[in-house]
């Protein structure tokens, strides 16, 4: 009976502060009204507040409802939201009465403080996701958006902002609550951002402990190449790699560790990003010890610590998602499978120390200490730094900045320094769940960069030094449709880099970063300009799948891309890539140097046409 008593107890004070909470109107920004007061509650991430209603329009308004008889209204966002908090509310009361006989029940007071203070953190709007304590907010907001997470592969950090535990968030706030002290709201806690690219828009986790938090990944594809290369080979990507084929892209094991503010993650990748993220890499050719290989089968590894301080600060070390470029490297995150070129070829990962610093719920400031630009050790003698800044002031905007400097990142070729800015906005500028289209949404992104010394120059051509630069830009808009089941995404992107030095070398005869190839030279000056464009249809009948369809046009200004030929010498790869091969399989310095034996040459075109077909999950 006192079991009973406490939760009749606990689930009057519940449904009283859920009915204050429920008092104000819900408003929206992206349904394209009025703004000046407040719009429809139909979108749930807007930060505007609902303004008082005119008490006399309020009474007439009921009168006139009263007067009507009317089909049932559908549940708005907000509703479904309180009466989630009620069903977790009444798990957590079952929780506490099974552990009465050891007398671990917390008394009724306390619970009803801790749901109250967690009611204090919710906006006045209308929002999709639970407060930051409960395990579907943290799915919601993890994994890669756009930059280095708290948690692993999102972009505002906050697979656990607060601890790597949404039950240690919890207890952070009973603690606060029952102090006294007022509770401090979990950053990017108070939206749903599962409609970002490079978000997962996973909102319930399939399996949770105090000290573990599984995550297993699956990236499966089939790639149709209008070109028809003979040796089924693609270069030019960081997300293609075989055509005519299935190929597991990515095989992800791996998860969360946390407890008592302690933290680590560890993510693995088998498959074809095991050979072909590591190739891109021409750090381990300096020094002994290949890194390459130490490092081949993880994607992510790192430990940390979490400080109460401010909104939280995280402070990890090891291998950590970059996100400059936008897009995850995880392509379940995605809106797109294959990315523009400011996103396809800039980092997708570092090896260093990252410092997450929360000063509110709308902001991170993130510095790296990194031994370089995407790679395992250091290309000469100086290590790199860089900084992130996300702002996200309501539900329906991000906004992200990365800043990279000081690196020397050209293998043998000190006192080259890099310097590189990456810069996108992404607005969600529609939200109905109950339309057809039920959400609409665009991202920008645009970078730019350069090298200076060692032979080159940021500005023109000076003493006989050319230039070294990068420029590109990116858009992607998509939409969603029958309650975001389907969702059709349009765009593409634009780069110009003189000295290729962000080009991604195309893998011929073997060729890899350390090795290079005199079929495609990477020499300071040598131009290079591409754009692509892509549509992409996603089917997701359940929120840890997705089937995807896209085409990809991708075309450059000199022959990049694999032609029917293929880029494989007739003999397969001889070893020695960095030299001319001839027809017989044999390696030589110079292009004259097979005399009649002949030349062998690779095939490369202007212009890639693909259809890839995919099939992606995330638990």
């Amino acid at each position: 009976m006192r079991a009973y008593g406490q939760k009749f107890r606990l689930i009057s004070t519940a449904l009283l502060t859920l009915l204050l909470l429920a008092a104000g109107p819900a408003r929206v920004f992206a349904d394209g009204t009025d703004t000046s007061n407040a719009a429809k509650s139909d979108a749930p991430n807007s930060s505007a507040k609902p303004t008082p209603t005119n008490s006399g329009n309020a009474k007439a308004a009921v009168k006139s409802a009263e007067s009507k008889v009317e089909a049932p209204i559908p549940l708005t966002e907000r509703e479904r939201w309180l009466l989630d908090r009620v069903e977790q509310l009444e798990k957590r009361v079952a929780e506490l009465e099974a552990k009465s006989n050891l007398g671990a029940a917390a008394p009724t007071e306390t619970i009803a403080a801790q749901f109250a203070a967690l009611g204090a953190t919710q906006p006045a709007t209308v929002r999709t996701e639970v407060p930051a304590a409960s395990p579907s907010t943290i799915a919601a907001t993890t994994a890669v958006g756009q930059s280095a997470s708290a948690g692993g592969n999102s972009a505002d950090g906050s697979t656990n902002v607060a601890t790597g535990h949404p039950l240690a968030a919890l207890s952070t706030k009973q603690d606060q609550a029952a102090a006294g002290k007022p509770a401090k709201a979990e950053p990017f806690a108070f939206a749903d951002f599962t409609w970002l690219n490079g978000n997962a828009r996973t909102k319930d986790l399939a399996m949770d402990t105090k000290f573990f938090t599984p995550e297993i990944r699956a990236d499966v594809s089939y790639i149709y190449d209008f070109n028809h290369p003979k040796d089924d080979s693609i270069g030019g990507s960081s997300e293609v790699f075989r055509s005519n084929e299935v190929q597991l892209t990515q095989l992800g094991v791996g998860g969360d560790f946390h407890f008592d503010n302690v933290r680590a993650r560890l993510m693995t990748q088998f498959g074809m990003y095991s050979e072909t993220t590591p190739r891109n890499d021409a750090s381990p050719a300096r020094g002994q010890w290949p890194l390459d290989t130490a490092y081949r089968y993880i994607s992510e590894a790192y430990g940390g610590y979490h400080f109460d301080v401010l909104h939280g600060i995280n402070v990890d070390a090891g291998i950590f998602m970059s996100y400059v470029g936008l897009f995850s490297y995880y392509n379940f995150d995605n809106w797109a499978y294959q990315p523009s070129y400011v996103s396809s070829n800039t980092p997708w990962f570092f090896n260093g120390v990252r410092v997450q610093i929360f000063p509110t719920e709308h902001l991170k400031i993130e510095p790296w200490f990194i031994n370089g630009w995407q790679s395992y050790g250091r290309f000469n003698n100086r290590p790199g730094f860089g900084m992130q800044i996300l702002y996200r002031p309501n539900g329906w905007l991000s906004v992200l900045g990365n800043q990279y400097a000081f690196g020397e990142e050209t293998l043998g070729v000190p006192g080259r320094v890099r310097y590189h800015s990456d810069d996108s906005i992404e607005i969600k500028y529609y939200d109905k769940p109950e339309n057809f289209i039920s959400k609409a949404a665009f991202s920008l992104t645009g970078d730019i960069g350069c090298e200076h010394g060692g032979g080159v120059s940021c500005i023109g051509t000076r003493n006989g030094h050319p230039k070294q630069s990068f420029l590109g830009y990116m858009f992607y808009n998509r939409f969603w449709f029958n309650r975001d089941k389907y969702a059709l995404t349009l765009g593409g992107g634009r780069i110009n880099n003189p000295g290729r030095y962000l080009v991604l070398l195309p893998p011929i005869n073997g060729a890899t970063a350390p090795t290079g190839t005199p079929y495609f030279t990477e020499n300071a000056g040598d131009p290079f300009k591409a754009w692509d464009a892509s549509g992409t249809f996603d089917w997701m009948p359940k929120q840890y799948i997705t089937f995807r369809w896209e085409f990809d046009h991708r075309a450059a200004n000199v022959p990049y891309w694999t032609g029917p030929g293929g880029i494989t010498p007739p003999n397969g790869n001889n070893g020695n890539p960095g030299q001319f091969a001839c027809l017989d399989g044999s390696s030589v310095p110079t292009a004259t140097g097979c005399g009649a034996i002949g030349l062998w040459t690779p095939d490369l075109k202007k212009i890639e046409n693909r259809i890839d077909l995919a099939i992606l999950v995330k638990f």
